[in-house]
């Protein structure tokens, strides 16, 4: 088991930005080092099923719980597992595919931590929590353009599903070790990735890098990455924001903080040396870096690779 893989979980609502931040940390650490479990493969009903049965996908009856854990479970030990695949195109279910787990497994999906065992399985627990509105243009704008629907039948399945996020989804943030929240810096901003802010809430569960040197401390500007004390669901946080406009001085500091920590982390998670860090699609297509998910990204790698060196 010292050799185990390192687990990563992602959890969050429908849109909430899974896929993307698991795409990057893939390619932080390298596609050939990680394998990726999407959690919407255990779904126990395909789309016409829930319809009929009046169930939203949210909800844990319309998933194999039970055979979740079981599959993480061997994942974590090093074993393969012959994997449920759901196609979000069809909304329909294709043969099962045979996985082995390499070095790294990124879990991601609604109910990965909602089951004392499935928690169990993960080394590091990342929660995303973008505000609704935000989460609901993200989740219009990729269902109109890649699973057919319409604007009109996006929100009126968001409405349906209110109930099992507010019952399911939304209080497994609780259990998260990170919790993420990609926000637009005022409330006229467009919605375009880059020029969003965020919101971390590092919770004591795991040991996070010392990045008190890397906060900007001029007083006579307003601060563009901030470090607080605060509290989450009642608790005490340490609370890191990171603004859009931050200056790439002061994002080259906050990366060298957090990569101090573990002795050549620079080759895998520096921003100048691997330039996938923070890199999305624009809305034309072209390709953008955001400086707060590169931070995020790069936090959540750290502890990846910290995790590494403590596995039992």
């Amino acid at each position: 088991m010292s050799n185990r893989p390192i687990m990563l979980g992602i959890v969050g609502d429908s849109a909430a930005g899974k896929t993307t931040l698991t795409k990057g940390i893939a390619q932080i650490l390298g596609e050939e080092n990680v394998t990726v479990i999407g959690t919407d493969d255990y779904h126990r009903y395909d789309r016409q099923q829930r319809a009929e049965l009046n169930i939203t996908a949210l909800h844990p009856d319309c998933n194999y719980l039970d055979i979740m854990q079981q599959h993480l479970a061997l994942l974590r030990s090093g074993q393969p597992i012959l994997k449920p695949i759901y196609s979000h195109t069809t909304g329909t279910f294709d043969a099962p595919k045979y996985i082995k787990p390499n070095r790294f497994v990124v879990v991601e999906g609604l109910l990965g931590y909602s089951t004392p065992a499935l928690r169990d399985c993960f080394d590091v627990k990342v929660y995303l929590a973008p505000p609704e509105t935000l989460r609901t243009a993200w989740k219009i704008k990729r269902d109109t353009l890649k699973r057919g629907y319409t604007a009109a039948q996006v929100l009126t399945e968001l409405q349906k599903r209110e109930s099992d996020s507010e019952q399911y989804i939304r209080p497994q943030r609780q259990w998260a070790d990170l919790v993420a929240s990609f926000y637009p810096p005022d409330r006229n901003a467009d919605e375009n990735e880059p020029s969003l802010n965020v919101r971390l809430i590092l919770r004591p569960t795991i040991p996070h890098p010392d990045l008190s040197q890397a906060i900007d401390r001029d007083l006579s500007a307003q601060p563009t990455i901030r470090l607080n004390l605060d509290r989450d669901m009642g608790k005490p946080v340490d609370v890191l924001e990171i603004d859009s406009h931050a200056t790439v001085d002061r994002v080259n500091l906050l990366e060298q903080m957090i990569c101090a920590d573990i002795p050549d982390l620079h080759r895998v998670c520096n921003r100048e040396v691997n330039p996938n860090l923070g890199n999305i699609t624009g809305t034309t297509g072209e390709l953008l870096q955001s400086y707060p998910l590169a931070l995020t990204q790069l936090l959540v790698t750290y502890h990846m690779l910290k995790a590494t060196q403590e596995r039992i």
